[in-house]
């Protein structure tokens, strides 16, 4: 069985070659062998490869530069998926669409269920909610929030790179998610593909938090493994005292029952997926 992955420059197409199962090669697309703003360049591959999976993890991820850049963002996030959608129709492929909880605009104040409305409230929100429309009814839509891992662009890396230029941080208190591992978001996926399901399906790691726990507990974990000398201060602030050009959800938990029992699988904590990371971070510097 041949899958295609997409955007294995990112830290989840990587996470996603790393955990290949047995069954299935899978071909690895990084931007180079693969722009997802060129339409023509995605029906042409799957026409050459005739995959039997295609697990779209490329996305346009810069969520501030999208507002000047709209229509980047849309024909990555939201044309990408409706090409390859076409390209597998009349097959028995499947397309797995990766998305994200801004799609949601926040204000519910409870864990966001796969069939809550959405109502994205910047432009990456939006196109990647068009994204999962285009994707089709054939398709598996994977929502996630917070991804990092080790060696990748991500908040952890950032702040570890602060934490070690800095004697004090200012860290955004009212904006509260979960962090998600990509190496369990992977195995997840896979897991999903397994099942021969189509649907929406919500995979984060368990418990929730602000940027700015968020950001304590990197200095902490980090300092215990020795992968930083000392901890700064940190400071938790508001939303409104670091304004950027997107507006982002001051709550986006997402409601995982479904995956899980989908799965049946444990649902590990965030902070638990944090050490392992910072573990392996350790072991590439």
């Amino acid at each position: 069985m041949k899958a295609l992955v997409t955007g294995v420059g990112g830290q989840l197409g990587r996470a996603l070659l790393q955990s290949v199962p047995a069954g299935w090669d899978a071909v690895g697309l990084d931007r180079a062998a693969l722009d997802l703003s060129d339409a023509d360049a995605i029906a042409r591959l799957v026409a050459r490869e005739e995959p039997d999976l295609v697990i779209n993890a490329g996305a346009y991820t810069a969520v501030d530069r999208a507002e000047s850049e709209p229509e980047l963002a849309r024909a990555v996030n939201a044309a990408a998926p409706a090409v390859f959608a076409r390209a597998l129709a009349g097959s028995t492929a499947r397309l797995v669409q990766v998305s994200t909880d801004f799609v949601f605009d926040g204000a519910q104040g409870r864990p966001y269920q796969p069939s809550d409305v959405r109502n994205p409230q910047s432009v990456y929100g939006a196109t990647k909610a068009a994204g999962e429309d285009a994707a089709g009814d054939r398709a598996i839509i994977v929502r996630t929030s917070w991804v990092y891992a080790a060696g990748g662009a991500n908040f952890v890396r950032t702040m570890l790179r602060l934490m070690r230029e800095r004697d004090e941080l200012r860290v955004v208190a009212d904006q509260i998610g979960s962090p998600t591992w990509a190496a369990g978001l992977a195995e997840t996926i896979w897991r999903l593909v397994s099942r021969g399901e189509a649907g929406i399906y919500h995979h984060r790691d368990a418990g929730v938090a602000s940027w700015y726990d968020f950001a304590v507990a990197i200095a902490e974990e980090a300092e215990n493994i020795g992968l930083l000398a000392r901890r700064p201060a940190i400071m938790p602030i508001a939303t409104a005292d670091y304004p950027t050009p997107a507006r982002r959800p001051s709550y986006s938990v997402l409601d995982v029952s479904n995956t899980r029992v989908a799965l049946s699988d444990a649902h590990v904590h965030w902070r638990s997926a944090l050490r392992s990371m910072l573990k392996e971070e350790l072991s590439l510097a």
